[in-house]
Protein backbone atom coordinates (compact mmCIF):
# COMPACT_ATOMS: atom_id res chain seq x y z
CA UNK A 1 0.00 0.00 0.00
CA UNK A 2 1.27 3.32 -0.82
CA UNK A 3 1.01 6.81 1.43
CA UNK A 4 1.04 10.07 0.24
CA UNK A 5 1.85 13.16 2.49
CA UNK A 6 1.87 17.02 1.34
CA UNK A 7 3.45 19.64 2.68
CA UNK A 8 1.80 22.61 1.61
CA UNK A 9 2.84 26.35 1.15
CA UNK A 10 0.96 29.42 -0.75
CA UNK A 11 3.20 29.00 -4.13
CA UNK A 12 4.40 24.93 -4.23
CA UNK A 13 3.82 22.41 -2.49
CA UNK A 14 6.29 19.09 -1.86
CA UNK A 15 5.11 15.53 -2.33
CA UNK A 16 6.07 12.54 -0.99
CA UNK A 17 4.98 8.82 -1.65
CA UNK A 18 5.83 5.67 0.55
CA UNK A 19 5.17 2.30 0.27
CA UNK A 20 4.07 -0.54 3.71
CA UNK A 21 8.08 -0.54 4.38
CA UNK A 22 8.25 2.98 5.14
CA UNK A 23 10.68 3.74 1.68
CA UNK A 24 10.25 6.59 -0.19
CA UNK A 25 9.24 5.36 -3.31
CA UNK A 26 8.79 9.16 -5.41
CA UNK A 27 8.75 12.82 -4.55
CA UNK A 28 7.68 15.82 -6.35
CA UNK A 29 8.06 19.18 -5.86
CA UNK A 30 4.68 21.01 -7.89
CA UNK A 31 3.04 24.05 -7.85
CA UNK A 32 -0.34 25.63 -6.62
CA UNK A 33 -2.49 26.09 -10.03
CA UNK A 34 -3.97 23.56 -11.78
CA UNK A 35 -1.13 22.32 -13.48
CA UNK A 36 0.21 21.33 -10.46
CA UNK A 37 -2.54 19.85 -9.39
CA UNK A 38 -2.50 17.53 -12.44
CA UNK A 39 0.62 16.73 -11.63
CA UNK A 40 -0.07 15.35 -8.34
CA UNK A 41 -3.38 13.21 -9.63
CA UNK A 42 -1.11 11.79 -12.37
CA UNK A 43 1.61 10.84 -9.86
CA UNK A 44 -1.00 8.92 -7.86
CA UNK A 45 -2.13 7.52 -10.37
CA UNK A 46 0.91 6.00 -12.17
CA UNK A 47 1.45 4.25 -7.96
CA UNK A 48 -1.88 2.41 -8.06
CA UNK A 49 -4.14 5.30 -6.99
CA UNK A 50 -7.90 4.23 -8.20
CA UNK A 51 -11.49 5.14 -7.71
CA UNK A 52 -12.19 2.11 -6.19
CA UNK A 53 -8.67 1.79 -4.05
CA UNK A 54 -7.44 5.55 -3.63
CA UNK A 55 -4.23 6.25 -1.98
CA UNK A 56 -4.87 8.35 1.43
CA UNK A 57 -3.41 12.16 1.88
CA UNK A 58 -1.97 13.65 4.91
CA UNK A 59 -1.74 17.13 4.89
CA UNK A 60 -2.00 19.86 7.58
CA UNK A 61 -4.95 21.70 6.50
CA UNK A 62 -8.56 21.10 5.52
CA UNK A 63 -9.24 24.18 3.19
CA UNK A 64 -7.99 25.54 -0.15
CA UNK A 65 -8.24 24.62 -3.34
CA UNK A 66 -5.68 21.44 -2.78
CA UNK A 67 -7.72 20.00 -0.60
CA UNK A 68 -10.92 20.61 -3.10
CA UNK A 69 -9.28 18.56 -5.57
CA UNK A 70 -7.85 16.01 -3.31
CA UNK A 71 -11.49 15.02 -1.97
CA UNK A 72 -12.86 14.20 -4.88
CA UNK A 73 -14.22 10.96 -5.30
CA UNK A 74 -13.51 8.63 -2.44
CA UNK A 75 -10.09 9.30 -1.15
CA UNK A 76 -9.62 9.37 2.23
CA UNK A 77 -7.58 13.09 3.36
CA UNK A 78 -5.95 13.31 6.37
CA UNK A 79 -5.91 16.89 8.27
CA UNK A 80 -2.74 16.39 10.77
CA UNK A 81 -2.53 19.19 12.86
CA UNK A 82 0.77 21.06 12.53
CA UNK A 83 1.60 20.68 16.29
CA UNK A 84 1.27 16.61 15.91
CA UNK A 85 3.27 16.63 12.72
CA UNK A 86 5.91 18.19 14.81
CA UNK A 87 6.13 15.90 17.51
CA UNK A 88 6.32 12.90 15.25
CA UNK A 89 9.47 14.55 13.30
CA UNK A 90 11.27 14.03 16.80
CA UNK A 91 10.36 10.48 16.03
CA UNK A 92 12.90 10.51 12.87
CA UNK A 93 15.50 12.78 13.84
CA UNK A 94 16.79 14.32 17.13
CA UNK A 95 18.85 17.07 15.32
CA UNK A 96 15.71 18.81 15.14
CA UNK A 97 16.35 19.72 11.38
CA UNK A 98 13.68 20.40 8.90
CA UNK A 99 12.79 21.27 5.23
CA UNK A 100 9.93 21.13 3.50
CA UNK A 101 10.31 17.83 1.56
CA UNK A 102 11.62 16.30 5.23
CA UNK A 103 8.04 17.39 6.43
CA UNK A 104 6.26 15.96 3.66
CA UNK A 105 8.02 12.07 4.18
CA UNK A 106 7.21 12.58 8.10
CA UNK A 107 3.52 13.28 7.11
CA UNK A 108 3.50 10.02 4.75
CA UNK A 109 4.63 8.08 7.51
CA UNK A 110 2.01 9.26 10.14
CA UNK A 111 -0.31 7.72 7.81
CA UNK A 112 1.69 4.65 7.43
CA UNK A 113 1.78 3.88 11.41
CA UNK A 114 -0.95 5.89 12.47
CA UNK A 115 -3.53 6.11 10.28
CA UNK A 116 -5.89 4.58 12.60
CA UNK A 117 -5.49 7.20 15.09
CA UNK A 118 -6.28 9.87 12.92
CA UNK A 119 -9.03 10.37 11.50
CA UNK A 120 -10.21 11.82 7.57
CA UNK A 121 -11.92 15.01 6.61
CA UNK A 122 -15.80 14.12 7.27
CA UNK A 123 -17.70 13.43 3.81
CA UNK A 124 -20.05 16.47 4.24
CA UNK A 125 -22.58 16.36 1.68
CA UNK A 126 -22.03 19.99 -0.75
CA UNK A 127 -24.94 21.86 0.61
CA UNK A 128 -23.65 21.33 4.09
CA UNK A 129 -20.35 22.24 3.51
CA UNK A 130 -22.40 25.63 2.14
CA UNK A 131 -23.89 26.06 4.94
CA UNK A 132 -21.41 25.77 7.10
CA UNK A 133 -19.66 28.31 5.18
CA UNK A 134 -22.26 30.47 5.30
CA UNK A 135 -22.51 29.80 8.51
CA UNK A 136 -19.19 31.02 10.11
CA UNK A 137 -19.33 34.07 7.52
CA UNK A 138 -22.36 35.36 9.27
CA UNK A 139 -20.91 34.90 12.37
CA UNK A 140 -17.72 36.24 11.89
CA UNK A 141 -19.62 39.26 10.53
CA UNK A 142 -21.66 39.43 14.00
CA UNK A 143 -18.52 39.34 15.77
CA UNK A 144 -17.19 42.29 13.61
CA UNK A 145 -20.17 44.30 13.49
CA UNK A 146 -20.15 44.12 17.57
CA UNK A 147 -16.31 45.12 18.11
CA UNK A 148 -16.94 48.31 15.91
CA UNK A 149 -19.72 49.07 18.05
CA UNK A 150 -17.93 48.47 21.21
CA UNK A 151 -15.07 50.83 19.78
CA UNK A 152 -18.24 53.44 18.54
CA UNK A 153 -19.58 53.59 21.96
CA UNK A 154 -15.94 53.72 23.61
CA UNK A 155 -15.74 56.88 21.52
CA UNK A 156 -18.93 58.36 21.98
CA UNK A 157 -18.25 58.07 25.77
CA UNK A 158 -15.63 60.55 25.45
CA UNK A 159 -17.66 63.39 23.43
CA UNK A 160 -21.16 62.24 22.93
CA UNK A 161 -22.82 60.63 26.18
CA UNK A 162 -26.07 62.24 24.84
CA UNK A 163 -26.15 59.50 22.02
CA UNK A 164 -25.73 56.40 24.47
CA UNK A 165 -28.10 58.34 26.28
CA UNK A 166 -30.85 58.61 23.34
CA UNK A 167 -30.04 54.71 22.08
CA UNK A 168 -29.87 52.82 25.38
CA UNK A 169 -34.00 52.05 25.75
CA UNK A 170 -33.51 50.46 21.63
CA UNK A 171 -32.45 46.67 21.61
CA UNK A 172 -28.70 46.38 19.59
CA UNK A 173 -28.49 50.23 20.51
CA UNK A 174 -25.27 51.66 18.05
CA UNK A 175 -26.62 48.64 15.74
CA UNK A 176 -29.68 50.21 14.91
CA UNK A 177 -30.46 51.40 11.65
CA UNK A 178 -32.52 54.28 13.62
CA UNK A 179 -28.99 55.20 16.03
CA UNK A 180 -26.39 54.90 12.64
CA UNK A 181 -29.02 57.24 10.47
CA UNK A 182 -28.97 59.99 13.62
CA UNK A 183 -24.97 59.72 13.85
CA UNK A 184 -24.79 60.75 10.56
CA UNK A 185 -27.04 63.32 10.58
CA UNK A 186 -25.75 64.98 14.00
CA UNK A 187 -22.00 63.60 14.55
CA UNK A 188 -21.47 65.44 17.58
CA UNK A 189 -23.63 66.59 20.35
CA UNK A 190 -24.04 70.80 19.75
CA UNK A 191 -25.10 69.57 15.98
CA UNK A 192 -27.52 67.18 18.04
CA UNK A 193 -29.12 70.19 20.06
CA UNK A 194 -29.67 72.00 16.96
CA UNK A 195 -31.97 69.05 15.17
CA UNK A 196 -35.62 70.32 14.77
CA UNK A 197 -38.92 67.89 15.48
CA UNK A 198 -39.06 67.64 11.91
CA UNK A 199 -35.34 66.43 11.02
CA UNK A 200 -35.91 64.16 13.76
CA UNK A 201 -39.22 62.84 12.30
CA UNK A 202 -37.01 62.40 8.80
CA UNK A 203 -33.89 60.69 10.13
CA UNK A 204 -36.02 57.75 11.92
CA UNK A 205 -38.28 57.51 8.36
CA UNK A 206 -34.65 56.95 6.41
CA UNK A 207 -33.98 54.69 8.97
CA UNK A 208 -36.82 52.92 8.14
CA UNK A 209 -39.03 53.05 11.29
CA UNK A 210 -42.91 52.89 10.88
CA UNK A 211 -44.34 53.10 14.22
CA UNK A 212 -43.99 55.85 16.84
CA UNK A 213 -42.22 58.08 15.16
CA UNK A 214 -43.55 61.22 16.51
CA UNK A 215 -43.55 60.01 20.36
CA UNK A 216 -39.77 58.96 19.80
CA UNK A 217 -39.17 62.15 17.75
CA UNK A 218 -40.04 64.21 20.83
CA UNK A 219 -37.77 61.67 23.10
CA UNK A 220 -34.69 62.33 21.39
CA UNK A 221 -34.83 66.05 21.07
CA UNK A 222 -35.53 66.48 24.78
CA UNK A 223 -32.45 63.57 25.39
CA UNK A 224 -30.15 66.08 23.19
CA UNK A 225 -31.23 69.17 24.28
CA UNK A 226 -30.72 68.13 28.13
CA UNK A 227 -27.67 69.74 29.76
CA UNK A 228 -24.41 67.69 28.78
CA UNK A 229 -20.58 68.57 29.14
CA UNK A 230 -18.98 69.08 25.99
CA UNK A 231 -15.35 69.09 24.61
CA UNK A 232 -13.81 72.16 23.03
CA UNK A 233 -15.00 72.96 19.81
CA UNK A 234 -12.23 72.18 17.69
CA UNK A 235 -12.02 68.50 19.52
CA UNK A 236 -15.50 67.77 19.06
CA UNK A 237 -15.44 68.82 15.32
CA UNK A 238 -12.14 66.45 15.09
CA UNK A 239 -13.88 63.28 17.56
CA UNK A 240 -17.36 63.70 15.28
CA UNK A 241 -15.11 63.17 12.18
CA UNK A 242 -13.71 60.09 13.62
CA UNK A 243 -16.93 59.11 14.76
CA UNK A 244 -18.15 59.11 11.06
CA UNK A 245 -15.11 57.04 10.11
CA UNK A 246 -16.14 53.82 12.71
CA UNK A 247 -19.61 54.64 11.65
CA UNK A 248 -18.41 53.69 8.07
CA UNK A 249 -17.50 50.34 9.13
CA UNK A 250 -20.29 49.87 11.09
CA UNK A 251 -22.52 50.28 8.17
CA UNK A 252 -20.66 47.71 6.14
CA UNK A 253 -20.47 45.46 8.80
CA UNK A 254 -24.41 45.20 9.67
CA UNK A 255 -25.13 44.95 5.93
CA UNK A 256 -22.79 42.29 5.97
CA UNK A 257 -24.08 40.27 8.81
CA UNK A 258 -27.32 40.89 7.50
CA UNK A 259 -26.56 39.57 3.67
CA UNK A 260 -25.00 36.70 5.31
CA UNK A 261 -28.19 35.52 7.62
CA UNK A 262 -30.31 36.43 4.59
CA UNK A 263 -28.46 33.88 2.64
CA UNK A 264 -28.37 31.66 5.73
CA UNK A 265 -32.18 31.59 5.46
CA UNK A 266 -32.34 30.82 1.78
CA UNK A 267 -30.20 27.72 2.06
CA UNK A 268 -30.53 25.99 5.30
CA UNK A 269 -34.50 24.91 5.13
CA UNK A 270 -32.93 23.22 1.51
CA UNK A 271 -31.02 20.67 3.45
CA UNK A 272 -32.46 17.53 4.98
CA UNK A 273 -31.76 17.70 8.52
CA UNK A 274 -33.32 21.00 8.83
CA UNK A 275 -36.61 19.64 9.64
CA UNK A 276 -35.05 17.53 12.40
CA UNK A 277 -32.88 20.50 13.87
CA UNK A 278 -35.33 22.99 13.85
CA UNK A 279 -37.66 20.33 15.94
CA UNK A 280 -35.56 21.35 18.54
CA UNK A 281 -36.45 23.60 21.41
CA UNK A 282 -34.37 26.70 21.50
CA UNK A 283 -33.37 26.46 17.81
CA UNK A 284 -34.00 28.64 14.89
CA UNK A 285 -32.69 28.93 11.67
CA UNK A 286 -29.45 30.74 12.30
CA UNK A 287 -28.17 28.60 15.08
CA UNK A 288 -29.69 25.43 14.23
CA UNK A 289 -27.43 25.96 10.89
CA UNK A 290 -24.48 26.90 12.86
CA UNK A 291 -25.11 23.22 15.14
CA UNK A 292 -25.72 21.84 11.35
CA UNK A 293 -22.12 23.36 10.58
CA UNK A 294 -20.39 22.22 13.59
CA UNK A 295 -21.34 18.40 13.57
CA UNK A 296 -21.60 18.12 9.63
CA UNK A 297 -24.33 15.44 7.86
CA UNK A 298 -21.69 12.60 7.25
CA UNK A 299 -23.86 10.22 9.74
CA UNK A 300 -20.33 8.04 10.14
CA UNK A 301 -18.14 10.99 11.33
CA UNK A 302 -18.97 10.40 15.15
CA UNK A 303 -18.92 6.63 16.13
CA UNK A 304 -21.19 7.58 19.01
CA UNK A 305 -23.10 10.26 21.01
CA UNK A 306 -19.74 10.33 23.24
CA UNK A 307 -17.54 11.02 20.17
CA UNK A 308 -20.14 13.85 19.07
CA UNK A 309 -20.08 14.96 22.98
CA UNK A 310 -16.01 15.58 23.57
CA UNK A 311 -16.05 16.84 20.42
CA UNK A 312 -19.07 19.87 21.12
CA UNK A 313 -16.73 19.64 24.61
CA UNK A 314 -20.02 19.52 26.21
CA UNK A 315 -18.71 16.52 28.06
CA UNK A 316 -16.42 16.42 31.22
CA UNK A 317 -12.71 15.10 30.94
CA UNK A 318 -11.34 13.22 33.45
CA UNK A 319 -7.57 13.83 34.97
CA UNK A 320 -6.27 10.92 36.90
CA UNK A 321 -2.83 10.18 38.19
CA UNK A 322 -2.12 8.59 41.31
CA UNK A 323 -4.12 9.02 44.09
CA UNK A 324 -5.33 12.35 42.31
CA UNK A 325 -8.17 13.04 40.31
CA UNK A 326 -10.42 15.83 38.82
CA UNK A 327 -12.86 15.96 36.83
CA UNK A 328 -12.96 19.65 34.33
CA UNK A 329 -14.09 21.06 31.36
CA UNK A 330 -12.80 20.56 28.03
CA UNK A 331 -10.43 22.98 26.75
CA UNK A 332 -9.86 21.23 23.50
CA UNK A 333 -13.13 21.62 21.20
CA UNK A 334 -15.38 22.95 18.70
CA UNK A 335 -15.35 26.28 19.16
CA UNK A 336 -17.78 27.81 17.44
CA UNK A 337 -20.24 24.50 17.99
CA UNK A 338 -19.61 24.65 22.17
CA UNK A 339 -20.28 28.71 21.72
CA UNK A 340 -23.56 27.87 19.42
CA UNK A 341 -24.32 24.89 22.74
CA UNK A 342 -24.34 27.54 25.04
CA UNK A 343 -26.38 29.41 23.15
CA UNK A 344 -28.74 26.66 22.32
CA UNK A 345 -29.45 25.64 26.07
CA UNK A 346 -29.71 29.18 27.22
CA UNK A 347 -32.91 29.62 24.33
CA UNK A 348 -34.48 26.06 25.35
CA UNK A 349 -34.83 27.12 28.85
CA UNK A 350 -37.82 29.43 27.93
CA UNK A 351 -39.43 27.11 25.17
CA UNK A 352 -39.20 23.40 26.97
CA UNK A 353 -39.98 22.52 30.51
CA UNK A 354 -37.98 19.30 30.35
CA UNK A 355 -34.89 21.51 29.69
CA UNK A 356 -35.75 24.18 32.29
CA UNK A 357 -36.57 21.45 35.15
CA UNK A 358 -33.41 19.55 34.08
CA UNK A 359 -31.22 23.34 34.47
CA UNK A 360 -32.80 23.80 37.92
CA UNK A 361 -32.08 20.13 38.99
CA UNK A 362 -28.58 20.95 38.39
CA UNK A 363 -28.57 24.17 39.89
CA UNK A 364 -29.91 22.87 43.54
CA UNK A 365 -27.01 19.62 43.37
CA UNK A 366 -24.53 22.75 43.41
CA UNK A 367 -23.37 23.27 39.24
CA UNK A 368 -22.85 27.25 38.97
CA UNK A 369 -25.00 28.47 35.70
CA UNK A 370 -22.39 28.08 33.18
CA UNK A 371 -22.05 24.23 34.15
CA UNK A 372 -25.66 23.48 34.65
CA UNK A 373 -26.21 25.40 30.87
CA UNK A 374 -23.20 22.62 29.67
CA UNK A 375 -24.58 19.66 31.40
CA UNK A 376 -27.87 20.80 29.17
CA UNK A 377 -26.28 21.46 26.05
CA UNK A 378 -24.59 17.67 26.30
CA UNK A 379 -28.07 16.35 27.18
CA UNK A 380 -29.80 17.42 24.30
CA UNK A 381 -26.69 16.87 21.73
CA UNK A 382 -27.11 13.48 22.87
CA UNK A 383 -30.53 13.13 21.68
CA UNK A 384 -30.16 15.28 18.24
CA UNK A 385 -27.20 12.99 17.45
CA UNK A 386 -30.26 10.03 18.16
CA UNK A 387 -32.42 11.81 16.03
CA UNK A 388 -30.73 12.28 13.20
CA UNK A 389 -29.31 8.53 13.25
CA UNK A 390 -32.82 7.36 13.04
CA UNK A 391 -34.22 10.31 11.12
CA UNK A 392 -36.65 11.42 14.09
CA UNK A 393 -38.30 14.79 15.09
CA UNK A 394 -37.94 15.65 18.79
CA UNK A 395 -40.51 14.62 21.01
CA UNK A 396 -40.13 16.51 24.99
CA UNK A 397 -41.89 13.48 25.95
CA UNK A 398 -39.06 11.35 24.88
CA UNK A 399 -36.09 13.81 25.95
CA UNK A 400 -37.05 14.52 29.76
CA UNK A 401 -40.28 12.32 30.64
CA UNK A 402 -43.22 14.05 31.26
CA UNK A 403 -42.65 16.88 33.35
CA UNK A 404 -43.44 17.87 36.41
CA UNK A 405 -47.29 19.96 37.43
CA UNK A 406 -44.72 23.30 38.47
CA UNK A 407 -42.49 23.16 35.70
CA UNK A 408 -45.55 23.62 33.09
CA UNK A 409 -46.83 26.01 34.90
CA UNK A 410 -43.70 28.04 35.32
CA UNK A 411 -42.87 27.55 31.55
CA UNK A 412 -46.13 28.84 30.32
Amino acid sequence: MIYCGIDWAERTHDVALVDDTGTLVAKRHITDDAAGYQVLLELLAEYGDTEENPIPVAIETSRGLLVAVLRTGTRKVFAINPMAAARYRDRHSVSRKKSDPGDALVLANILRTDMHAHRPLPGDSDLGRAIAVLTRAQQDALWNRQQIANQLRSLLREYYPAALEAFAVWANGLCRPEARELLKAAPTPSRAARLTRTQLQAALKRAGRKRGIDAEADRLRDVFRAAWAHQPPLVEDALGKQMLALLIQLEAACTAADQLAEAVEEAFPQHPDAEILLSFPGLGIQLAARILAGIGDDRARFADARGLKAYAGSSPITRASGKKSSITRRWVKNDRLNHAGYLWAFSALRHSPGAGAHYRRRREVGDWHAAAQRNLFNRMIGQLYHCLQHRKRYDESLAFGTPPPEAVVSAA
